[in-house]
């Protein structure tokens, strides 16, 4: 009897292990390699002989300022191509200067000034000047759409929605993927996807190889946050078949690599590859992070050295704020500086992100109930991104609301992909 209890027992086991989900492997360095060690960026190539030829142009024929607008699209490309800030100051100077010469009178012009703002994370400047481009009236639809985006980010929510619905249609692309950001935006993931996946058809269809690219690249990220990691991969090596030097799928492909395989090396060496072609401070952060999983604490100073250098840079603005506060408050233990961004990003831009920042930095000096209070009135219900849900689970922690954080903690660990190794570690210990 004892013996076939025995066996019964193993066979459970058995079939308890087997229907485990390992970590499967999902990528292939035949896949991306051919991506990695490409001499020229032809992405640059192709956006600095724009530039020289509107140059050229302008330089002939200075009262010509439409110029202006092709060689601010021209920087933006860089911009895109390289991550150097400067090609973004660059844009935005050509852009003030066909403002100026238009009398701030031009919708076209105010709407591409706001969107350089936006990639600055300058969004109450980007909300002036669509606000004027909104009673200009000019292509009105375009405004709105950039209003919705602007609002969004500022934590408008009721003025987003609004935007939103002013511009409806099931066959519009524009309208598509607001509808999809929105949708993530409410925590409903599943249609998030489904809106994404339909503009991606209607990108498909329009065959313009930037817009796919763009399109395969979000889609990939919510395949990511969906746990659907095969196709999230599979879209990032869509996008490097129309954009090689594409460094944001790189970034993608090398979290797969990093989160779910736990190959931090080989995850490295895809990051070293796009930091030769490509230049972006948070970069320095992941691979801070990758160190941190493989217990190499120097590896991991080194690159957050090289963080705070590469945004020791007024040109960022406030860009990395939130990082930087994060590494004030995480690494340096220098809270006075966390707090003073913190309170800049809410008085900006009063998103339950900005204030997770406030709650964040009262829980690491100690104050819990002053943490609480900012999760209760400013955050709680208003936001489902993981990193701030892990906070609220340890600030409810902290005051005794074991309920509250292990209900937290059964949700984000289903988000232990997007939050990473290091991060699940935590999440496993509340």
């Amino acid at each position: 009897m004892q013996n076939s209890y025995l066996f019964t027992l193993l066979i459970f086991f058995l079939i308890l292990s087997s229907c485990e989900d390992p970590k499967q492997q999902i990528t292939n360095t035949e896949d991306y390699n051919k991506y990695l060690d490409i001499k020229e960026n032809t992405s640059e190539t192709a956006a600095k002989k724009e530039y020289a030829f509107w140059n050229e142009k302008l330089q002939k024929t200075p009262n010509q300022f439409p110029y202006l607008g092709k060689m601010a699209s021209a920087n933006s490309q860089l911009f895109g191509a390289t991550g150097n800030i400067q090609y973004l100051i660059d844009a935005e100077n050509n852009l003030v200067e066909a403002n100026n010469k238009t009398g701030n009178n031009n919708a076209s012009y105010l709407r591409t000034l706001a969107r350089n703002y936006i990639s600055q994370h300058r969004f109450k400047d980007a909300l002036a000047l669509l606000e004027k481009a909104e009673t200009n009236g000019e292509r009105l639809e375009s405004t709105r759409k950039m209003l919705f985006d602007v609002h969004l980010e500022l934590g408008n929510y009721v003025q987003a929605k609004s935007y939103l619905s002013q511009f409806k249609g099931m066959a519009d692309f524009d309208y598509l993927i607001r509808l999809s950001k929105w949708s993530d935006h409410e925590g409903n993931l599943d249609a998030a996807i489904k809106y994404m996946e339909k503009a991606v058809t209607i990108a498909e269809s329009s065959n313009i190889s930037s817009l796919k690219q763009w399109s395969y690249t979000n889609l990939a990220d919510f395949y990511g946050h969906a746990n659907r990691l095969q196709d999230s991969y599979e879209h990032y090596l869509k996008a490097l078949a129309l954009g090689p030097n594409d460094a944001y799928a790189k970034k993608g492909i090398a979290w797969i690599v990093y989160s779910h395989e736990r190959n931090p090396e080989e995850a490295l060496r895809i990051l070293n590859a796009v930091i030769k072609q490509h230049m972006s401070p948070d970069y320095y952060l992941l691979r801070a992070e990758i160190a941190e999983f493989m217990n190499d604490k120097l590896n991991k100073e080194n690159n957050i050295q090289q963080y705070l250098l590469s945004v020791d840079n007024r040109d960022y603005g406030a860009m990395y704020n939130s990082h930087n506060a994060m590494i004030f408050m995480e690494e340096l233990k220098s809270y006075e500086e966390a707090f003073t961004i913190a309170e800049h990003e809410i008085k900006e831009r009063p998103t339950p992100q900005s204030y997770d920042l406030l709650a964040w930095a009262y829980y690491k000096i100690g104050e819990y109930k002053k943490a609480l209070e900012v999760v209760e009135n400013n955050i709680m219900d208003k936001t489902f991104e993981p990193e701030t849900q892990y906070h609220m689970a340890e600030i409810y922690k902290a005051n005794g609301r074991e309920d509250m954080a292990l209900k937290f903690k059964e949700e984000l660990l289903e988000s232990a992909y997007e939050l990473g190794p290091v991060m699940e570690q935590k999440i496993r210990q509340l």
